[in-house]
């Protein structure tokens, strides 16, 4: 691999970026200043070094986030809306990570950002049924009718919600899991029961949980046990 993509693909340096830096004396393999940018490098064995910093070089990056409220779910937004990739620091960004789903503007919780399109187009497909699952509050007690009607599938305009399972830890309060992600969902899903959702924070995404170590806005990679078990979504 070139040495100017691999720098570009792990978010450390733009090719031009690259090239700068090579003139300077500020890149190194293997211990030995390189004279070219587009130097052949081995990703998975050569040391390299970029202004003092060690590369990493990795196929794929995978991150949860605490998704705070209040940001959007995207890497850009014309309306200049907060995106959940501001809370990533620069080489994150860079590599282009892109959140795998969506959740709604004031929703809070796990999110999986990622750069392995595959991957998340695999976890996103219908066909899979990816369950995940939410921490709600509603305005309104939820009756025994309410919770078969949900669980059942209710009409959200149109469509048809699929069955799904709700379990209350009081008459307002409780955990809803779904295995699809309409537009709005589980909002459009208490509106049909003639309620509101106050409150709405996903837990688990496929294999994934929430970590209870992160703050709201704090993010980690995952785990090669964690990446392992997407994997095998």
């Amino acid at each position: 691999m070139r040495l100017d993509k691999l720098l570009s693909e792990c978010g450390v340096a733009s090719r031009k970026e690259s090239a700068r830096a090579v003139r300077a004396g500020q890149v190194s393999v293997n211990g030995f200043p390189v004279r070219t940018a587009d130097v052949q490098v081995d990703p998975d064995a050569d040391r390299i070094i970029y202004c003092g910093r060690k590369v990493l070089w990795r196929k794929f990056v995978y991150v949860m986030l605490n998704k705070p409220d209040g940001y959007v779910s995207a890497t850009e937004d014309g309306r200049g809306e907060r995106v959940v990739t501001e809370l990533l620091p620069e080489e994150y960004r860079k590599r282009g990570l892109f959140p795998c789903g969506r959740l709604d503007k004031h929703t809070l919780g796990l999110m999986l950002l990622t750069d392995d399109g595959q991957l998340s187009h695999r976890l996103l497909s219908p066909k899979r049924h990816v369950a995940k699952s939410y921490a709600f509050h509603v305005k309104f007690p939820l009756s025994e009718d309410d919770i078969t009607s949900l669980e059942s599938g209710v009409d959200i305009g149109g469509y048809t919600t699929k069955p799904c399972t709700v379990a209350l830890e009081n008459e307002r309060e409780g955990i809803i899991t779904i295995t699809e992600g309409k537009y709005h969902q589980i909002k459009l899903m208490m509106e049909a029961v003639h309620n509101q959702i106050t409150y709405l924070e996903r837990r688990t995404f496929g294999p994934l949980s929430l970590d209870p170590a992160l703050a709201r806005g704090e993010w980690r990679e995952l785990t090669e046990g964690e990446i392992e078990l997407l994997n095998q979504s």
